[in-house]
């Protein structure tokens, strides 16, 4: 029988499962403590295979596009942390404290990475210049995230210092990917053969980096902290936030004039964030009591941008002026 079409992706169903497991079964002393460090290995071997499988020839094939990839991080590090500080009067009356922090938190994260190359793919964008362009913003979060997050959240004790954050995020996640990108001639034939597991141990390590999280908030009372309506109002805040990144970075990639295929991926790697930086990000940055209601508007963030961005990038590709041939399947993403 065909799947529904209203029905989310396999992980965004996986994702919320985990959620409600550790709402109802969080882990507690001694176990909490062994799944932390559980938690740290995995996220350096999650970070070490995408250092692993970031293509170098696809990177150059892009890098010469320097407006289009400027544009892309104004709008991933410079526009929307603006608009998570700008909206503060009207989001700190409708969401908790916790809430808003996560808010501001999801503003500072970089882009994703597979879903916006396969987005442009589909949509027949640029994707040389998206692969770059995607692939530089992960890299330059890890530096101007924590930056951002300490600039945005100087009045408040949540977060930890920037500098000593930059310092714990290059040994955890900044290592692993330099060492998995040097080694990328040895293990990228072994990844590729394997390249269905490896997407599952992806997958499975942010679960068990988001139980890990949750089950930490849960005992410190994440559930009673939040009350049903600010929920809601958190749903809608993030459909705002991703309404108005994807409409000015459609209105600025056609004021500066770039072509339709620079469009595209202006708009999937401009307006989308990603859950895969932004959970091991946020355990290393805020603390553990805290991370669940920091990590939760990501998380709705998350399966919005897919949902709505499917149907945008469907949009661009029958407007396609090749749009009367039958569509080719996205090339590989080796990023």
């Amino acid at each position: 029988m065909a799947r529904p079409r209203f029905l989310p992706d396999n992980f965004t169903l996986m994702l919320v499962a985990t959620v409600l497991l550790s709402s109802f079964l969080p882990v507690y002393g001694d176990v909490a403590r062994g799944l932390e460090w559980v938690t740290v290995g995995v996220i350096f071997m999650l970070f070490f295979l995408h250092g692993a499988k970031l293509s170098r020839p696809a990177i150059w094939a892009g890098i010469s596009h320097w407006r289009l990839h400027l544009l892309v991080t104004a709008i991933t590090f410079v526009i929307f942390p603006l608009l998570g500080w700008g909206l503060r009067p009207v989001l700190e009356p409708l969401l908790t404290p916790d809430l808003y922090l996560g808010v501001l938190f999801l503003c500072t994260l970089p882009a994703t990475v597979q879903s916006a190359v396969t987005l442009t793919a589909i949509a027949r964008g640029n994707m040389p210049a998206a692969i770059c362009s995607a692939s530089g913003s992960t890299l330059m979060g890890i530096v101007l995230t924590p930056l951002l997050v300490g600039l945005l959240l100087a009045q408040t004790t949540t977060s930890s210092d920037p500098l000593q954050a930059m310092g714990k995020i290059a040994l955890q996640l900044l290592l692993p990917f330099a060492l998995g990108h040097g080694l990328r001639p040895w293990v990228s034939p072994f990844l590729q053969r394997h390249a269905a597991r490896i997407k599952g141990i992806d997958q499975t390590s942010i679960l068990l980096v988001v139980y890990s999280a949750f089950s930490a908030s849960v005992v410190a009372g994440l559930w009673s902290r939040i009350p049903p309506l600010a929920l809601l109002a958190l749903v809608l805040v993030c459909g705002l936030l991703l309404a108005i990144a994807m409409g000015l970075s459609i209105w600025l990639a056609r004021r500066f004039g770039f072509s339709r295929e620079d469009e595209v991926a202006i708009v999937f790697c401009g307006s989308q964030k990603s859950l895969v930086s932004g959970v091991p990000m946020a355990k290393v940055l805020f603390a553990p009591s805290v991370m669940g209601g920091i990590v939760l508007p990501l998380m709705i963030f998350h399966p919005m941008q897919l949902l709505v961005s499917a149907w945008l990038a469907g949009r661009y590709a029958r407007r396609a002026p090749d749009a009367t041939l039958p569509a080719e399947p996205p090339a590989p993403v080796k990023a």
